[in-house]
């Protein structure tokens, strides 16, 4: 099952297969292979040479540890982010309602003071999509229990162990929920998600609008054809939607931002990463990043279809992440990037998988830890408390939800309206609605 929160960006791909200890015979302890001691000295060994903060890690850690306790034992209090998986374990792999049943949904204080449960997300052709559930939609009860601000936690965390749910949804009309019906989703898989592209025209100026659910590799193609198509209609403002992307693969991300500015080459810098001691700094240009993506269109091929704007509009809520963040701070040294919607997550950081590559494999576990500190070409970084919007807004100012790409949606329309009307952009979020709970926090999709 694919997972949407993912931290493996594929860097350094050298990495990925070696991993033997360095030490001294005098300096290892040792243990018998395929024992538990023996499988966290392989973790701690791996986290010394990779993880970012590796020189905070204990000097006497607990070998007798469960491996998911012990890998758990040498993170260091700043990190979010970083998890373990056993491959032959598949109750150890990161569950959530978005990977598992492919929509995700928020609960709502309204300004009269009543408690809504909306549904924010639907994915295409998930199990969510094909039993009825819509965007828009409000869910009274899940599983016959109704949601309150008080259980909202403990239902989410309830359904994540369940491989069937029931619904109770309903419609939003006149302030009051209309048309109640159970509808039942299973567990299942979610196909990979399209994008999606419209253009908006008004008094003759065209503007292109781009959603972008995750940046898995392998997306330049399509990347490339919706960007011919917006160079073809002459638009002179973009909108990127972004707010439910966890992120992804950084070759995906930079090549979406080669394909906006102007004023950019192959030699231009995207990107650099600080790691620790043994990982150094490392700078790479667009192109160069791109190529980590072995599956990606050249840099000069992209920019063939490339826009040339000197402004960019982008969608974020509390969901935006990782790879989708490196986005928006690293267009800022090239062009002027307006962020409309709310704070993004704040995960300034990136890595790759580490795991055994010895033939046949004795070691079933995957690391997902923290490696690299993320900063744009003019050395900008450190907004791990999330990028706050130059427009911020709250999606849902107005119910019901519309759907994305509908020029009337509230953070679509806000764009628009700066776009056509040069609206000055919010001071705040507004405050008469208060989001209680999200079902699609990103920390929680990684397991921890």
């Amino acid at each position: 099952m694919k997972k949407y929160f993912n931290l493996s960006m594929l860097l350094f791909t050298a990495f990925i297969f070696v991993l033997s200890c360095n030490r001294n015979d005098d300096e290892v302890q040792r243990f018998p292979d395929g024992s538990r001691e023996s499988l966290n000295l392989w973790v701690q060994d791996s986290m010394k040479r990779y993880y970012y903060w590796a020189d905070q890690m204990p000097a006497k850690p607990d070998y007798r540890l469960p491996v998911k306790d012990f890998f758990k034992s040498l993170l260091s209090s700043q990190d979010r982010f970083s998890f373990a998986v056993d491959t032959q374990d598949p109750t150890s792999y990161p569950r959530s309602v978005r990977n598992m049943y492919g929509f995700d949904y928020a609960v709502i204080q309204l300004p009269n003071g009543s408690v809504v449960t909306t549904v924010k997300l639907v994915m295409k052709n998930s199990p969510a999509f094909n039993s009825g559930l819509e965007r828009g939609m409000m869910i009274t009860k899940i599983n016959g229990k109704v949601i309150t601000a008080a259980n909202a936690e403990a239902l989410t965390s309830s359904i994540k162990d369940q491989t069937v749910i029931e619904l109770t949804v309903g419609k939003w009309e006149n302030d009051h929920i209309t048309e109640e019906k159970n509808i039942t989703v299973y567990y299942g898989y979610s196909f990979e998600q399209p994008l999606e592209s419209k253009i908006f025209e008004k008094n003759g100026k065209k503007a292109g609008y781009l959603y972008i659910y995750d940046f898995p590799d392998g997306m330049t193609q399509a990347l490339n054809q919706k960007f011919a198509a917006f160079k073809a209609a002459g638009i002179q403002d973009l909108i990127i939607d972004i707010r439910y992307n966890y992120g992804g693969s950084v070759a995906s991300a930079a090549a979406l931002c080669s394909l906006i500015p102007s004023g950019i080459s192959s030699a231009s810098p995207f990107i650099i990463y600080k790691g620790n001691k043994n990982g150094g700094e490392v700078k790479r240009t667009f192109a160069e990043q791109i190529q980590y993506d072995p599956t990606a269109l050249d840099f000069n091929t992209l920019r063939a279809n490339a826009v040339g704007l000197n402004k960019v509009y982008i969608l974020t809520s509390n969901s935006t992440a990782s790879a989708s963040e490196i986005m928006i701070n690293n267009l800022k040294p090239y062009m002027q990037v307006l962020q409309v919607g709310d704070a993004t997550f704040g995960k300034d950081m990136a890595g790759f998988m580490v795991e055994d590559k010895t033939k046949p494999k004795k070691i079933s576990w995957q690391l997902h830890p923290v490696i690299y500190k993320v900063f744009n070409a003019n050395g900008e970084g450190a907004y791990s408390t999330g990028i706050p919007p130059q427009i911020a807004v709250s999606e849902y100012a107005s119910l019901p939800l519309l759907p994305l790409g509908d020029s009337e949606e509230t953070l679509i329309s806000s764009a628009l309206n700066k776009i056509y009307l040069k609206l000055k952009g919010e001071n705040a979020l507004d405050k008469k609605v208060k989001i209680l709970f999200q079902s699609d926090t990103p920390s929680a999709a990684i397991g921890k």
